[in-house]
């Protein structure tokens, strides 16, 4: 009996822990994934997409793919705090990564799109972004040899539209899923998975610092919208529903590979996470009518390390092979003859 309820204590101390992060933060689900239609994209529709994803064919000038913006090896994102768009001048907001997104269901700083699906196509036809015609490019890519088989292979015939355009991009933006970094494995019961340090700074993420009242769930993100303090002009979710109270509040981002993402924030003004760190430590920023959720923290030098290791925690990285696309010989060859 005595051993039985030393067991059991021993239990409770060493894994109640685990147990209550596992529930408040947890691994994705793959099951928890909402494709269109309940249905899984085959291979060969996320390798259409992971094709229209790296080709430059998709902007008017040819000039601009979406890996300009969503690096791999940037974390998907581009290094900069805002990248110069088409016009020269600096686009609205920071690249923001794209990994997990297939569990997401808002997108963009300030979710004005639902669904992968609408999110992708909005950069290919931004002025300032890709700034190309739908139908142009419908035209456009139905002449690149080697696209018509492709989505004949994806979709069973070779018609090219803007909705399998969507679905392909859709489907490749999906597969870009973290889910085997420390942190997971510390939860899947590798009790080595993560350091000390880490493990104290999991516990600052749900306490003191009380991160985890944003950055919750298996992507750290609880896809609603704050107001950080940040008063740079841009109206946010508020231009997007029409609602002056949400004026400056924009999505929180997930943390997966977040010591990649750099620079942060909506408007890429933080360059590392420990600023990002010594910026909620201090209670945000100047602006009053920043969340009431924004508060000075109180955090020590050693504490933001800890915090800081347990993001650390959280990489996984996606590593994406830059494909050989359809037709670029014969493309090249045709530019001077026929520009579509």
């Amino acid at each position: 009996m005595t051993f039985l309820v030393a067991s059991l204590f021993f239990y409770f101390l060493v894994f109640s822990p685990f147990l209550e992060a596992h529930e408040k933060l947890g691994t994705p689900d793959p099951y928890e994934i909402e494709y269109p239609d309940d249905q899984e994209p085959s291979d060969e529709l996320v390798h259409l997409g992971k094709l229209l994803f790296f080709d430059t064919r998709l902007s008017k000038d040819r000039t601009v793919s979406c890996v300009s913006c969503h690096q791999p090896a940037l974390g998907f994102g581009d290094g900069l705090g805002k990248r110069p768009g088409l016009s020269g001048s600096l686009l609205k907001r920071n690249s923001p990564h794209l990994y997990n997104l297939a569990w997401n269901f808002v997108f963009f700083w300030d979710g004005q799109s639902a669904s992968l699906e609408e999110q992708v196509l909005a950069p290919i036809q931004d002025a300032n972004e890709m700034n190309m015609n739908l139908d142009k490019l419908i035209s456009r890519i139905t002449l690149v040899p080697g696209y018509p088989g492709l989505f004949k292979k994806a979709f069973g015939d070779e018609g090219v539209s803007k909705q399998r355009i969507a679905s392909s991009l859709a489907s490749f933006v999906r597969s870009i899923q973290s889910t085997n970094s420390a942190f997971d494995r510390f939860l899947a019961g590798d009790s080595k998975a993560m350091t000390a340090e880490a493990l104290q700074g999991k516990e600052l993420f749900e306490g003191k610092a009380q991160c985890i009242t944003c950055h919750d769930g298996p992507n750290f993100t609880d896809n609603s919208f704050h107001h950080l303090g940040i008063e740079d002009g841009d109206q946010g979710r508020g231009a997007v529903v029409k609602d002056s109270t949400l004026n400056g509040a924009f999505k929180t981002p997930g943390l997966r590979n977040t010591i990649l993402t750099s620079p942060y924030m909506h408007d890429g003004s933080l360059g590392t996470l420990e600023e990002v760190l010594d910026f909620y430590n201090k209670g945000g920023g100047p602006s009053p009518a920043k969340s009431p959720l924004v508060r000075p923290l109180g955090l020590t030098r050693t504490e933001i390390l800890s915090i800081l290791a347990f993001l650390g925690s959280l990489t996984d990285p996606v590593e994406i092979d830059v494909p050989a696309l359809p037709g670029e010989v014969e493309e090249r060859d045709r530019i001077g003859i026929q520009q579509q």
